[in-house]
């Protein structure tokens, strides 16, 4: 593999093998795993992350529960780790469509046990091939944001290692640097787990385009030295109003928009709106570890007494959203998702 290449996922030899992003930048290793478990506990562990990505991967890992099924009962193994990997991660929706794309294959097909792996394999591929054509699509139809050569801010990680192709919120400003219209992108450091630091740079400094870090705190400055001409930001679900759940500081992020009179972009694919929602009130936010506040890559730096408040999204209501880009099309306020 050429040092400047990546991936986030493939299948190869009946095997995922994935990069442990928890390892970026400074370490780029590969895991190969054909244990739904292993899979299991790589999302629970951010090995692997993005919401696109993590349905793609819980695909691939039911497959593979069937694969290993051998002599035992296929039914009783399918259930089992279709209940494994929902449990994995609560707000990203993604995880819940590609689930139930792989049961609905299996409850079909179960009878035909011979050629059921390579049923799900299939839909699990397709779910993956679809989702890097969605992603194509996203940073094509956010070409239409661009009003001139721009300074851009964004927020936690949306490109290669947050989907099956090239990002949603990341691939728009992507295709902006390759058509000249990205003059520089200010990734948020992206407290606690510094996706933005780690995974956005990474991918930002791979990709060639101009970038600084920074801390979350550091935007509103940004802003009111008129050093941002929008913010671009991903999402793990969306509600059928509009109203977006992203990474931990996206609110933060609206509302300074919202008070510089600055635009305010969500990137996603249509398989992360939720028509089951009316309105972000109805929005699971995962809780993490207080570890996760307390300490650095394992380093302490509170002591174990202390508390800590620490949801891994928000919820930004849609009235703040100045266009939500998919890959049929940009929305604009007000949202209304319903087919």
């Amino acid at each position: 593999m050429n040092s400047r290449e990546y991936f986030s996922i493939d299948f190869k030899d009946d095997q995922l093998v994935f990069i442990d992003q928890t390892k970026l930048p400074l370490k780029e290793e590969y895991i190969t795993t054909d244990s739904y478990e292993r899979i299991a506990e790589a999302i629970e562990k951010l090995e692997i992350r993005g919401a696109p990505l993590i349905g793609i991967a819980a695909a691939y890992a039911l497959s593979l529960a069937v694969k290993n099924s051998a002599g035992k009962n296929v039914d009783e193994i399918f259930q089992k780790a279709f209940q494994r990997m929902i449990k994995t991660r609560p707000t990203a929706v993604n995880l819940f469509f590609a689930l139930d794309e792989i049961k609905k294959v299996f409850n079909e097909k179960k009878n035909d046990t011979e050629n059921l792996y390579v049923k799900l394999l299939y839909k699990a591929k397709e779910i993956h091939r679809d989702d890097a054509e969605k992603c194509r699509r996203i940073g094509e139809n956010g070409l239409t944001i661009y009003k001139k050569k721009s300074k851009i801010l964004t927020h936690c990680n949306t490109g290669k290692l947050a989907t099956g192709g090239d990002g949603t919120a990341f691939n728009v400003i992507k295709k902006g640097f390759e058509n000249n219209l990205v003059e520089f992108v200010y990734a948020d450091e992206t407290r606690p787990l510094l996706q933005g630091s780690r995974l956005t740079a990474f991918e930002l400094e791979r990709s060639g385009i101009p970038f600084s870090i920074l801390t979350d705190s550091m935007a509103a400055s940004l802003m009111k030295e008129n050093e941002i001409d929008f913010v671009i930001v991903g999402a793990d679900r969306i509600a059928l109003n509009g109203d977006t759940a992203n990474k931990i500081g996206t609110y933060n992020l609206a509302i300074l928009c919202s008070y510089h009179n600055i635009p305010f972009y969500v990137a996603a694919p249509d398989t992360t709106i939720d028509r089951t929602l009316v309105s972000g009130e109805g929005i699971k936010i995962e809780r993490r570890s207080k570890e996760e506040i307390l300490a650095i890559n394992g380093v302490k730096i509170s002591p174990d007494n202390y508390e800590a408040y620490s949801p891994a999204f928000d919820v930004t209501p849609s009235h703040l959203i100045s266009g939500i880009i998919t890959e049929e099309k940009v929305f604009t306020f007000p949202y209304n998702f319903i087919k």
